[in-house]
């Protein structure tokens, strides 16, 4: 062990200091020949390492010339000193060799307790440990008498079956801890009872209110049917589906049939007015026929375009004109379009196979005036310009696209451009449109990207004058 590292009242004189640890010198020993002194334990910790010279000035060193000092040991131990819980708040000062009986007595040494609960702490803490913390201290227990060890009573605390308190229900009854649980179970009006319909528990001075709203509780039909003990939330159920002595309107109530009766006799109803049910039906149908007709032309007049721009892609080309080439004058509708909002209603036709003077060799294009929303509205005869193109899908970044167009200027005369009659069938053939038998060839088709992934795609606007569209 090093030397002295007290915190001593005066620094010790130089004479005193280990020369190997810079401390006050433990169990001095002097080298007989030099007459240097060192700690014990330092000096054989440096001739451990094989060193047999003086550390001071490095001379042969004999163990048998090393000596105890016990004179300098004694002015040593002489020297003054703090306590070393002096920073804790000992204020003791005395000499070395007092430290040890100032230990015995000293506030802030730290001892292990007199009961052996293994628990060290300082001895100004030790009387409270043994007054209140201590699990090995004697403690009595105020109501029922008995003692116990401070462990023990922590865990007697809180279930002394002497001790008076308080119901957990809070009711306000107290008593001794042993009556508890037959007052919670029986007696405590803020006990919790399971409802016996429902099985929700409730607190029992509540529970007879809630068997007035309470969704299990028996109750009889408004009907008198005789069925039993129906619970309060089946009740609407049972009338409504089980009840035989429920009124019930008829099932063709919906076709006009104001028939009223109970559930039991309803069958009886049905069969004796099976006529006039079925012509009831009829007419429903009739009706639903016409407003699913109006429905479907609504939702077609949503769906078309109103900027005067259609684009009509003819997928699955190369079948569309194989079949077109089986029968001839075959003609492909597009989609119907709006010249502008609330103008006139057009629909364009192609023969893939080519009409007239381009049959078997063009593929023909024509658009017709169909009757329209806004007929009444609009000017006629219709005399719009009209643009007819089919589109190159080659890649714009690879080259400029090719488009083949023609326009013409709607003929006045020409019937189709006339108003139409609100009866005329978008496919009546006395309305062929107007436009060209021979568009383009089939062979001009294939010369470039005209048909893609086995689709083409046409083309047809209308030039409305601004003034028109505002």
């Amino acid at each position: 062990m090093p030397g002295y590292d007290y915190k001593f009242l005066e620094k010790p004189k130089r004479r005193f200091q280990c020369p190997l640890c810079s401390k006050a010198m433990r169990e001095p020993v002097q080298v007989s020949t030099c007459g240097h002194r060192f700690c014990d334990t330092c000096l054989q910790e440096f001739l451990s390492e094989g060193v047999f010279k003086c550390p001071e000035d490095q001379l042969p060193l004999d163990y048998a010339k090393i000596y105890p000092d016990p004179e300098l040991e004694q002015q040593i131990l002489a020297l003054a000193i703090r306590c070393i819980h002096s920073e804790e708040g000992c204020r003791w000062t005395g000499q070395m060799k007092q430290l040890q009986s100032h230990f015995s007595t000293c506030a802030f040494n730290v001892i292990p307790c007199p009961n052996r609960c293994n628990v060290k702490l300082t001895r100004r803490d030790l009387p409270e440990h043994l007054q209140h913390d201590c699990p090995k201290r004697k403690v009595k227990c105020e109501f029922c008498g008995s003692e116990f060890t401070g462990e023990a009573f922590e865990n007697h605390q809180g279930i002394c079956p002497q001790e008076s308190v308080y119901c957990e229900n809070k009711c306000g009854a107290r008593m001794m801890r042993r009556l508890l649980a037959q007052h919670t179970m029986a007696e405590c009006p803020k006990r919790t009872q399971p409802c016996k319909y429902c099985g929700k528990e409730f607190v029992y001075d509540t529970i007879q209110n809630h068997q007035y709203h309470c969704p299990r509780f028996p109750v009889q039909c408004p009907n008198q049917c005789g069925a039993p003990n129906i619970a309060r939330e089946d009740l609407a159920t049972h009338v409504k589906e089980s009840c035989g002595s429920a009124l019930v309107l008829c099932p063709f109530k919906e076709a006009g049939c104001k028939h009223r009766c109970p559930k039991l006799v309803i069958g009886r109803h049905l069969e004796e007015t099976t006529k006039s049910h079925l012509t009831m039906m009829c007419n429903l149908v009739g009706r639903q026929r016409q407003e699913i007709a109006e429905l479907r032309r609504d939702l077609e007049e949503l769906s078309v375009s109103h900027d005067g721009v259609l684009i009509w892609k003819l997928s699955d080309y190369s079948r569309k004109l194989q079949e077109a080439k089986m029968h001839s004058n075959h003609e492909f509708f597009s989609p119907p379009f709006y010249t502008h909002r609330y103008g006139y209603k057009l629909q364009a036709s192609a023969f893939l196979n080519g009409n007239g003077s381009g049959e078997g060799s063009h593929l023909s294009v024509y658009i017709r005036v169909l009757p329209g929303e806004y007929d009444n509205l609009l000017e006629w005869p219709f005399s719009y310009k009209v643009t007819f193109s089919i589109l190159d899908q080659s890649d714009p970044s690879l080259s400029k696209p090719q488009h083949i167009t023609e326009t013409f200027n709607p003929d006045p005369n020409w019937k189709n451009f006339q108003k139409p009659s609100s009866s005329r069938s978008s496919l009546d053939e006395s309305a062929l449109g107007f436009g060209y038998p021979k568009f383009v060839s089939h062979e001009e088709i294939r010369k470039r990207n005209y048909i893609r992934d086995n689709a083409i795609f046409l083309k047809a606007s209308i030039e409305i004058p601004q003034k028109i569209m505002a």
